[in-house]
């Protein structure tokens, strides 16, 4: 009697989506969601938006954070049953900042073929138009909400040799470049607003002159923030050619009291303004001292006027 064969596996596509701009998608992306059985997605509704764009009918799965402990087991039973499965997340790669790389290996442990659909990436967009190094980088995807945490985050990879990218809310970007600047000196920094959507806009510039900038704006939008990595022949302390050049304290006042209002101590002002500016720490802590901090919301003097949105 003739052995009786078993189905063959599916296989696990990851696919990469738009970004923002629905343009922004593969012929082979579009070939794959459509031939598919079905498309697991973080929300239906925005997927659909995508499909329906593209005349793709394609049955879609929601998996998520909130439902992956259910989700992918049986997503890996219909993959095991011999269907091919499509994994996209709202925006960009699955599995970059999202819970898709649970599916993944729980498909890879099964035996599940995984194909990856390249497609657009925040990350990768943001750092090329970011006018920093790029041959080596650490995502740090989200960085805590609490202060105390989002700079010992900062401290664990102070001395990388590495541009640094991260993901941020609009509420908080301000907060985020006042601790980058105070934990990890002046560096220079890009934010990515908006990436590939119609109001992109990208500003560059040291991390403490953003902060204050932004402090005064309502940041809306998606958010990445690229940040230059420490300089690989540098030595413990700045050198000479580092160093940046002293300041008046009176000169920089808009900026402490922008960051002062960020929520940042007194002390941390004192600390950005003498690691930005060249000047003393007793003579930065004496203008955090005396300044007030800056009305939420009202521009500082200088600042330059953001993008209309």
């Amino acid at each position: 009697m003739a052995a009786v064969s078993s189905p063959a596996r599916g296989r696990l596509f990851v696919v990469g989506t738009p970004i923002g701009n629905l343009e922004d998608i593969t012929l082979r992306a579009l070939r794959v969601l459509a031939q598919v059985a079905v498309i697991a997605c973080e929300d239906t509704r925005r997927t659909r938006r995508l499909l329906a764009r593209h005349g793709i009918s394609t049955p879609l799965v929601a998996y998520h954070e909130h439902n992956e402990r259910v989700q992918a087991p049986a997503l890996v039973a219909r993959l095991q049953a011999g269907e091919d499965v499509a994994l996209v997340s709202d925006a960009g790669m699955p599995g970059i900042s999202d819970p898709g790389y649970h599916l993944v290996r729980q498909a890879a442990e099964a035996g599940i073929p995984v194909v990856a659909v390249p497609g657009p990436s925040a990350v990768t967009a943001a750092l090329s138009v970011a006018g920093l190094p790029t041959d080596r980088f650490y995502f740090l995807g989200f960085l805590p909400r609490s202060a105390a945490a989002r700079r010992q985050a900062l401290r664990a990879v102070a001395d990388l040799p590495a541009t640094l990218v991260l993901f941020e809310a609009p509420g908080r970007v301000a907060r985020t470049l006042a601790d980058v600047a105070a934990v990890l000196g002046p560096r220079r920094v890009a934010v990515v607003r908006e990436a590939t959507k119609v109001h992109e806009e990208v500003r560059r510039g040291r991390a403490d002159e953003l902060a204050a900038r932004l402090a005064g704006e309502r940041v809306r939008g998606e958010v990445t923030v690229v940040v230059e990595g420490r300089p690989r022949a540098q030595a413990s302390e700045p050198t000479r050619a580092h160093a940046p050049d002293a300041k008046r304290p009176e000169a920089v006042e808009p900026e402490a009291a922008a960051l002062l209002a960020q929520g940042l101590s007194r002390r941390d002002v004192a600390r950005v303004l003498a690691a930005s500016h060249g000047l003393s720490h007793r003579d930065a802590y004496a203008l955090a001292l005396r300044v007030r901090p800056l009305r939420r919301h009202a521009r500082p003097p200088g600042a330059a006027t953001g993008a209309r949105r």
